[in-house]
C-alpha cells in the first residue's frame, strides 16, 4: 500500500507542475497545492528530477522534464483528438439518435473533425468531416465564437465578413446572440443554414474559459422543441466536461494550439 501511495503522490506532484503553465511550479507552490509535508514533497520532486521527469530552474521552480515530455508526445502521436472524443460522440448519438458533430477552431474558421450519425431514419448531415465554415455560422462554429472574449469575437467577425454563403447578421446582433448563449449554457441555430434543420451546439473550455472545441447535435426541426433542446444541452454539457479532462490526459494545458495538434493533419 506504501507504494502505490507513493505512486498517487508523484503523479498528483506532477499534475500541479504541469498546471504550473510557463512559470511552472515551486516547492511550496505543491506542497500548498497538495496538502503533503514539505519534506515528503521535496523527496519526491527530487526523484522525479533525477529521473528525467521533471526539471528545476536556477530561480527554483519545476517543470515537466524532457522524458515526461517525450512519453507525452508519444500520447499525442498515438492518440487524436477523434480517437480521444469518439466515446463522447457515439454516447451521444446513442442518446438523442440524431447526427452528432465535433468541431476545433482553425483561425477564424470552425472545422468539422468528426461526425457520428444517429439512429434517426431522417438525419441532418449539415456538415461533413473536413468542411470549414466561419466561426459563428451554424450551432457548433456558434460554440466556438460565443466563448471569446467581446472584442475578440468583433475583431473575428471583422476579419470574416458576411458572405451569400454563409450570410450573417451584422455584429450588433451575433454579440447578443453570443452574450445569450453564454447565458443559458449552448447556442441554437434554427435553420439559419439548412431550412428545417435545427442545431445545438455546446464549447469545450479550456482553463482559462476559452473555447478549444465544440459539440453540435443537428435533427429536424418537428425533433427539436425547446424542452427536447435544453434536455441535449444538459446531456452535451455532461459530454463535454468528460471530453475536457479526456484532453487533459495528452495536453494538459489546453489550447487552440495543443488541440491542432491533435488533428488530422489531412484536415
Amino acid at each position: 500500500m506504501e507504494s502505490v501511495r507513493s505512486v498517487t503522490r508523484a503523479a498528483g506532484i506532477v499534475d500541479v507542475v504541469a498546471n504550473g503553465g510557463a512559470e511552472g511550479a515551486r516547492l511550496m507552490d505543491v506542497v500548498t497545492a497538495t496538502g503533503l509535508q514539505k519534506t515528503t514533497v521535496h523527496r519526491i520532486l527530487a526523484t522525479l528530477t533525477e529521473l528525467g521527469w521533471l526539471e528545476q530552474t536556477e530561480a527554483g521552480s519545476f517543470h515537466l522534464g524532457p522524458k515526461l515530455v517525450g512519453l507525452g508526445t508519444e500520447a499525442l502521436n498515438r492518440h487524436g483528438i477523434v480517437d480521444i472524443a469518439g466515446p463522447r460522440l457515439a454516447a451521444l448519438a446513442r442518446t438523442t439518435h440524431d447526427t452528432v458533430f465535433l468541431s476545433t477552431r482553425s483561425g477564424i474558421e470552425s472545422l468539422c473533425v468528426d461526425r457520428v450519425l444517429g439512429s434517426f431514419p431522417i438525419r441532418t448531415l449539415t456538415l461533413q468531416v473536413g468542411d470549414r465554415r466561419p466561426l459563428g455560422v451554424g450551432a457548433g462554429a456558434m460554440a466556438l465564437l460565443a466563448w471569446l472574449p467581446d472584442d475578440e469575437i468583433e475583431a473575428v467577425l471583422s476579419s470574416s465578413p458576411s458572405s451569400s454563403r454563409y450570410p450573417r447578421p451584422d455584429a450588433a446582433s451575433v454579440l447578443q446572440t453570443a452574450r445569450t448563449a453564454r447565458e443559458r449554457g449552448y447556442t441554437v441555430n434554427n435553420g439559419g443554414i439548412v431550412p428545417g434543420a435545427v442545431g445545438v451546439g455546446v464549447p469545450v473550455l479550456a482553463e482559462d474559459g476559452l473555447p478549444i472545441a465544440s459539440l453540435s447535435v443537428a435533427a429536424v426541426e418537428t425533433r427539436m422543441g425547446p424542452e427536447r433542446i435544453a434536455a441535449i444541452a444538459e446531456r452535451m454539457a455532461v459530454e463535454a466536461a468528460v471530453l475536457r479532462e479526456d484532453l487533459r490526459e495528452v495536453a494538459p494545458r489546453l489550447s487552440e494550439p495543443s488541440i491542432r495538434r491533435l488533428l488530422d493533419p489531412h484536415l
